[in-house]
């Protein structure tokens, strides 16, 4: 039998085996990007539903119900994401993408949030007896992805839960959830890797470079090989080469450049890189960018600290908009500037 969780989350699956017969009827698993914790989430489904669940409480992967969990046609599991995540990930003949795809228009681009309808989709799979007396499981990710509508509606559910069934949220940003949804469901913190157990898995993965890419994502060793592998990886590259070096021509330049990319993951590079300016100027650490070190240990000495202090909020408060851009040309040109002015470059 493969157990297919990393060996970082062998603990707290142990601590989820621990409870034994007094399983909550709701978990929150929560913990930073890129650590796996969606493989975790479905593992403990599928084991939740296996009928002949082997040592350590791992689903057998041979049984019927696993047949059926991993062709996403078990009758008591259901998904609940992003319809956005069901365009990208779901394959060919899958049959979630088939039931989205009924559902939205073609027009329409797919969400980025859990809708109420997602929710209230729940409630006529809730209500009918569960294959062979067993338990029905419900994995919903990101959490922080439901709109205000969908989450009171899952509030209702998790406040009233129907025998038998168990929730499993997931969740990159807990402090983006409602604290009544927090308060009904069991917390686990699933954490990062040690450095050395990361970078070992990561060459084991045939990544090069793979210190660099696990520094720029925080230590998140699944985010590190996604963004290795990515094609993002060199306009991430040319960003660095610029944040290194601005300047009001070059922000022009490079606004213009990457005006195509998505804002939040291009705001998401400029907070890091801030971070480190800040974090150096504070202490003389660098969390993101080590190789970077001399360009940061440059620019923190230039950077007014109550300057750089208002333009790390005022980032923060472009990434709440980012998604939605009235330009992003524009929107690009207005926050390199203000970076560029920063170091009273010209």
């Amino acid at each position: 039998m493969t157990n297919p969780l990393y060996s970082w989350q062998h603990e707290p699956w142990q601590q989820i085996q621990a409870l034994g017969h007094r399983l909550p009827h709701a978990f929150l698993l929560y913990g930073p990007q890129g650590i796996g914790k969606t493989v975790f989430a479905e593992h403990l489904a599928q084991s939740l539903l296996c009928e002949k669940p082997g040592q350590g409480g791992h689903a057998c992967q041979q049984c019927g119900s696993c047949g059926w969990f991993h062709q996403y046609s078990h009758p008591d599991y259901r998904r609940v994401r992003p319809e956005l995540l069901d365009e990208e990930d779901a394959p060919a003949g899958d049959g979630e993408a088939e039931a989205v795809a009924k559902t939205s228009k073609a027009s329409k681009a797919p969400s980025k949030e859990i809708v109420i309808n997602q929710i209230r989709a729940l409630s006529d799979f809730m209500n009918i007896s569960t294959h062979r007396s067993g338990r029905r499981v419900i994995v919903l990710y990101p959490a922080e992805a439901l709109n205000v509508p969908a989450a009171n509606a899952l509030l209702k559910s998790l406040e009233e839960p129907n025998a038998d069934t168990v929730f499993i949220l997931v969740s990159n940003s807990i402090d983006r959830l409602l604290p009544t949804i927090l308060s009904r469901c069991h917390k686990f913190g699933l954490g990062q890797p040690d450095t050395a157990i990361a970078l070992n898995w990561l060459q084991q993965q045939g990544i090069k470079d793979a210190d660099i890419w696990l520094a720029q994502q925080g230590g998140a060793p699944l985010a590190a090989m996604d963004m290795a592998m990515s094609e993002l990886r060199t306009d991430l590259d040319d960003f660095l080469r610029y944040l290194s070096k601005p300047g009001t021509e070059l922000s022009l330049k490079t606004a213009d450049k990457m005006q195509k990319l998505e804002m939040p993951v291009v705001v998401g590079w400029l907070q890091r890189w801030l971070y480190d300016i800040f974090s150096y100027k504070q202490s003389g650490r660098i969390r993101y960018h080590p190789r970077y070190e001399k360009e940061l240990k440059a620019l923190s000495a230039q950077a007014e600290q109550s300057t750089l202090q208002q333009f790390i909020r005022n980032c923060n408060e472009r990434q709440a908009i980012a998604s939605h851009p009235l330009s992003a040309k524009l929107f690009l040109e207005d926050m390199l500037l203000e970076y560029s002015a920063l170091f009273g470059t010209h």
